[in-house]
């Protein structure tokens, strides 16, 4: 098992690295700014189910697979890239009134999840951090690597897990203040496109 010295080095890390704005803050923020709190926890859960199946990805060695294919990551990537664009165009389209949308407005819980889970599944940059990040506090002689891996990859998403959900609980609460003013609801859509569009040309023209 992980000494308690590794596992304090690791913990306090990972609190500089959940605490400082990165995509899935900026996700979480345009999603429950947007479309409700409910909506943003939806998505801090999609993002910390997909950064889950990074975890998996890295002990299974799959992430090590991707990432020694040039042609897959790039497959990948641009397949992630995609969909966070679209996901932008269509929020930047989107002319329906907030007010008349379901719940708090914009897409209901189960939409914000789902796609929260396959854009950060998509994100080969996450396979990476994982893969390059997780095994420098591996110890092979504390006993199995791959439940030493799974550990440091649990206890990374539920501390980014904490990180977004509490931006979803403030994003949401701010942004129902905000919903309320019609030049607010006008714009709203191209701001929350504008950023998804960024992320996801960020992404695109990141290379390994």
């Amino acid at each position: 098992m992980i000494d308690q010295t590794t596992l304090v080095t690791y913990l306090a890390i990972l609190l500089g690295f959940v605490f400082i704005p990165g995509p899935a803050v900026l996700l979480t923020l345009a999603r429950a700014s947007g479309s409700g709190t409910r909506a943003g926890l939806a998505t801090a859960l999609g993002i910390a189910a997909g950064d889950l199946v990074h975890t998996a990805f890295t002990v299974l060695g799959l992430s090590a697979m991707i990432l020694a294919s040039a042609t897959l990551f790039s497959v990948i990537k641009y397949l992630g890239a995609a969909y966070l664009v679209y996901l932008g165009i269509k929020a930047f389209r989107d002319r329906t009134p907030v007010r008349v949308r379901t719940g708090d407005g914009g897409i209901s819980p189960w939409q914000a999840f789902r796609q929260a889970v396959l854009a950060e599944v998509l994100n080969p940059k996450s396979a990476m951090f994982f893969l390059a990040f997780l095994p420098q506090f591996v110890r092979p002689e504390n006993g199995s690597v791959a439940l030493q891996l799974s550990v440091l990859g649990v206890l990374f998403v539920a501390m980014g897990l904490l990180s977004t959900l509490t931006v979803a609980v403030f994003a949401g609460g701010i942004g129902r203040v905000l919903r309320r003013s019609e030049t607010v609801m006008r714009w709203q859509g191209k701001a929350i496109g504008t950023i998804y569009c960024a992320l996801g040309l960020r992404l695109a023209l990141q290379e390994r």
